[in-house]
C-alpha cells in the first residue's frame, strides 16, 4: 500500500526529538523532530487506528518563534536542531521537556557558549548526491546516505573546520574512494578530531579499510596548515568491519604524541584516540563541580563505572578513602591511570573490562556508586548487579534523559529515591541534554 503523504501542525515535542503532528484529519502522528507551531508535511509510515508514525518531508510555514538561522546548512545538516531557535528559546523548550519527563522542576545551567564550543567530531566521507564528489562531514538531516560539507561549521573551533577542509579537499585531489556501505568497498570512512582547549592542540585520526593510503602524505598535509592552534598527534585506524562505526582492528600513530593534555578543576587529563571526554569543557567543568557538591565530602569507597578518561573519580578522589573505576575502552583506561599518576593521585584505580563482569570481582563495596553510561543507559543485567551492590548513594550523570529516567524508576523499585535532580546543557544547539541526578536508599 503507497504511504500517504498529508500536513498538519507539530503541537508538542518531547525528548529526544520526538514530536506530536495534529493531521487533517483531526488525527495525531508521532514524527522525528519538529518545533512546535511548525506547519509541515508528513508522509505517514504507519497508519493504525490508534497509533500513527509519520516522517516530516518538508516544513511549509515556521513556527512564531522560530527566526533565521545562523548557520546556511540549517535546512539539510543534522548536526544541529535548534538552529531557528534563539538559544533562549532553545533553553526554555528543553527544561519544559525535562519537567514533563521527570513529572518535577528541573534546575536548568544554560552553556556560557553556544557556538564553537564541541572538541570532538566524527566526520563521515560520503557524497553529498549520488555519484557526487567525495565530502567529508555530517549526515544529511533526512537521509543517512547524504553527508553535508560542513563548511563554516559553528559547533566547532576554526581550527577544526580548517582541518575537515583540508582533509577532504586532499583525498578529493588523490582520488580516493569513500567507502560504500552497501557494497562494501571503497577507502575512506570517517576523520576524527579531537582539541584540548586549555593546551590548544588536537588529535587527528583518520578511519579507512585495510586499502592502501599515503600515511606520509596526509601527515605532511595536515602539519602544513595554517592554524592558530597546534595538531600534536595524528592516527590512522583501519576497520574493515561492516558496521557503520569506528571499530578498530589496527591503530597506527603516525605523528606525535600520544595524546592530548586537557585541564579540568585543577587537574590535567589525557586524551587519546578512543578516550571519552565531555564535548563541551565550558558545561563540562560546571557538571563535576555539581557531582562533587552532590558527592560532598565521600570518606568512603567511589564506584566511578563507564569511567571514560577518569575524569570524575579523579575529582572525586581527594575526598574518597578509595576510587575504583571501570571502563569497556583499554586506552581510555590507559590515559585514565597515567592521568592520575601525573596529578599526584594514588588511591584511584581504574580497570578496563564490562561493568557487569568486572563488579563482582571488587572485594570493597562501595559507599557511593558513579555512573556515566553511554546513551542507551546502563544494561538490564548491570542494573540488578547494580542493585545488590547495596550501595547507600548512587551519582547517575546521563546525556539521555529518557533512559535515565527508566534506569531511575528502576532503582526507585529496589528502594532507592531521588535526593536532587538537575540539567546542564552539554549540547547547544542539538536535541541533547546532560543530567545529573543523586539517589539514595530509603
Amino acid at each position: 500500500m503507497a504511504k500517504k503523504n498529508t500536513q498538519g501542525i507539530v503541537e508538542e515535542r518531547t525528548f529526544p526529538n520526538r514530536g506530536k503532528v495534529r493531521l487533517e484529519d483531526g488525527t495525531v502522528a508521532l514524527v522525528k523532530g519538529g518545533i512546535p507551531g511548525q506547519k509541515v508535511a508528513v508522509r505517514i509510515t504507519r497508519n493504525r487506528r490508534d497509533h500513527k508514525k509519520g516522517k516530516i518531508t518538508d516544513v511549509l510555514a515556521p513556527a512564531p518563534v522560530e527566526q533565521a538561522p545562523d548557520c546556511p546548512h540549517a535546512p539539510v545538516c543534522g548536526g544541529c536542531t535548534y538552529q531557528t531557535l534563539s538559544y533562549e528559546e532553545e533553553s526554555r523548550m528543553k527544561q519544559s521537556m525535562l519537567e514533563t519527563l521527570y513529572g518535577r522542576a528541573v534546575p536548568y545551567t544554560p552553556s556560557p557558549r553556544t557556538y564553537h564550543y564541541r572538541n570532538k567530531m566524527e566526520y563521515t566521507f560520503g557524497d553529498e548526491e549520488k555519484d557526487g564528489p567525495l565530502t567529508l562531514g555530517l549526515h544529511h538531516k533526512r537521509g543517512f546516505y547524504d553527508i553535508v560539507s560542513t563548511d563554516g561549521c559553528l559547533l566547532v573551533p576554526a581550527d577544526m573546520e580548517k582541518i575537515r577542509a583540508a582533509t577532504e579537499a586532499h583525498f578529493r585531489a588523490l582520488g580516493v574512494d569513500k567507502y560504500h556501505r552497501m557494497r562494501h568497498e571503497g577507502t575512506l570512512r570517517f576523520l576524527v578530531v579531537r582539541h584540548a582547549r586549555h593546551t590548544d592542540s588536537y588529535l587527528v585520526n583518520l578511519v579507512t579499510t585495510s586499502e592502501a593510503v599515503d600515511e606520509d602524505a596526509f601527515v605532511d598535509m595536515l602539519l602544513h596548515l595554517p592554524l592558530q592552534g597546534e595538531i600534536k598527534s595524528i592516527y590512522h585506524t583501519i576497520s574493515d568491519d561492516w558496521a557503520d562505526a569506528i571499530k578498530p582492528e589496527v591503530v597506527r600513530h603516525l605523528y606525535g604524541d600520544t595524546s592530548i593534555r586537557e585541564r579540568m578543576l585543577d587537574l590535567d587529563f589525557q586524551i587519546g584516540p578512543f578516550s571519552f571526554f565531555q564535548p563541551n569543557p565550558d558545561t563540562a567543568a560546571i557538571l563535576y563541580q555539581k557531582a562533587r557538591e552532590l558527592a560532598g565530602r565521600e570518606k568512603g569507597v567511589v564506584y566511578d563505572l563507564y569511567s571514560g578518561t577518569g575524569t570524575i573519580g579523579q575529582i572525586l578522589a581527594k575526598e574518597a578513602k578509595k576510587v575504583i573505576g571501570i571502563e569497556l575502552v583499554p586506552e581510555a583506561v590507559d590515559d585514565a591511570n597515567c592521568s592520575a599518576k601525573e596529578n599526584g593521585i594514588d588511591n584511584a584505580q581504574f580497570l578496563a573490562g564490562d561493568v557487569l563482569a568486572l563488579v563482582d570481582t571488587l572485594s570493597d563495596r562501595p559507599d557511593l556508586l558513579v555512573v556515566d553510561p553511554p546513551r542507551d543507559g546502563i544494561h538490564p543485567k548491570a542494573i540488578e548487579k547494580l542493585k545488590q551492590l547495596d550501595a547507600p548513594r548512587i551519582l547517575y550523570i546521563s546525556c539521555n534523559p529518557v533512559t535515565q529516567k527508566r534506569d531511575i524508576d528502576i532503582f526507585a523499585a529496589a528502594g532507592y529515591a531521588v535526593e536532587h535532580l538537575e540539567a546542564v546543557d552539554q549540547f547547544p544547539r542539538t536535541v541533547h541534554v546532560e543530567t545529573v541526578v543523586l539517589m539514595s536508599r530509603n
